[in-house]
């Protein structure tokens, strides 16, 4: 599976400076920040890592302002912002390279951020790098993945729309990847596991692509995956994949297609299950609540998170299904107490 307007003040800090420069709204005069952003883009030229950035939006008459940034990651979500006031806005974002998926093109050097949303303005902006934000790490596949071109997304790539200043997504999922393909290729984990640091959350949804994996060597691939991420000090969550949707002729969802059972009888969710409760591992069942989701929605209403219109996919996320799947995967963070409190967006 392969696959503006600026308000008239800005002040941006760079590279690992130690203090930040305030926002300068109101003050009628440019500052050193436009010079890195035109109407709807900023660029900072800064090295790979971790950054915290501090954004002010609104402007004279009435503005809705988003961010999405490198790989077409969801970074702020729309935000509403009377005429005439200016609301402060702050999240952690993952620099690195590739930007995108592991196995992708390098992509371009340093931040870049995209201003979106139906009346965008950009009042200030502040960038910074941290040493000290939460992780969290994602394995998986073209599900998860940060998608290079529209109309797809994985529910990775709206992840950090729900997250803010703290909390950054490494998303380290890569499209047409098994559990066997991930652990065998250097460019996925063997690159991943260094990087993580006690603590880390590190969300593994690896299941569409084993389709011919057995049961004994899927069982110990998230076994392996686990110890690994155990033996860095991270935190392992193994998260059941997102269904495929296939309805029945009674509107649900109950077969092999849909609920990723593989052509050897594998019952993938299931295995996912089984690992999570013999190892002591938190779960987020992924495939019951999309399930849920999809079968609500019903066999129409449902074609929108998908790209069944679009593609005849219904493996693959739209933008509005990615979003509402990375919505049930952030309500299960809180659950599951694995992110700090106050450095999720409810709502």
């Amino acid at each position: 599976m392969r696959r503006f307007s600026i308000a008239v003040a800005a002040a941006v800090t760079l590279g690992v400076a130690s203090s930040s420069v305030p926002a300068q709204a109101h003050t009628g005069r440019p500052s050193p920040g436009l010079a890195h952003c035109t109407a709807d883009t900023c660029h900072f030229d800064v090295p790979p890592g971790t950054y915290d950035v501090r954004v002010v939006v609104g402007g004279e008459t009435a503005s809705a302002t988003s961010i999405s940034g490198e790989s077409r990651r969801s970074l702020l979500p729309e935000t509403a912002a009377p005429a005439g006031e200016r609301i402060t806005r702050s999240f952690t974002v993952n620099v690195r390279a590739p930007e995108g998926e592991p196995t992708g093109p390098e992509g371009t050097p340093g931040l870049d951020l995209r201003i979106g949303g139906t009346a965008p303005a950009l009042a200030g902006i502040e960038v910074k790098r941290t040493h000290h934000a939460r992780q969290i790490f994602l394995v998986g596949d073209s599900t998860v993945c940060d998608q290079p071109g529209d109309p797809y997304s994985g529910w990775g790539q709206q992840l950090p729309q729900y997250l803010r200043k703290g909390v950054s997504v490494a998303n380290y999922a890569d499209s047409g990847e098994s559990t066997v393909t991930y652990l065998g290729n250097p460019q996925l984990w063997a690159t991943v596991r260094p990087l993580i640091r006690p603590g880390d959350p590190v969300l593994v949804q690896l299941a569409h692509n084993d389709k011919t994996t057995d049961e004994a060597t899927y069982r110990a691939n998230l076994e392996a995956l686990v110890a690994g991420v155990r033996e860095r000090g991270g935190q392992p969550v193994l998260v059941t994949p997102i269904v495929r949707r296939w309805f029945n002729t009674d509107g649900t969802l109950n077969n092999g297609t849909a609920l990723l059972v593989n052509g050897l009888g594998v019952d993938h969710p299931a295995v996912i299950r089984s690992v999570a409760a013999a190892r002591d591992v938190p779960l987020i069942d992924l495939t019951a609540k999309s399930k849920a989701l999809v079968e609500s929605l019903g066999v129409e209403g449902s074609k929108a998170l998908y790209l069944t219109n679009e593609a005849r996919d219904n493996t693959h996320t739209s933008v509005r299904g990615a979003t509402a799947y990375a919505g049930l995967v952030r309500d299960e963070l809180v659950t599951l107490h694995l992110v700090p409190k106050g450095t999720v967006r409810v709502g």
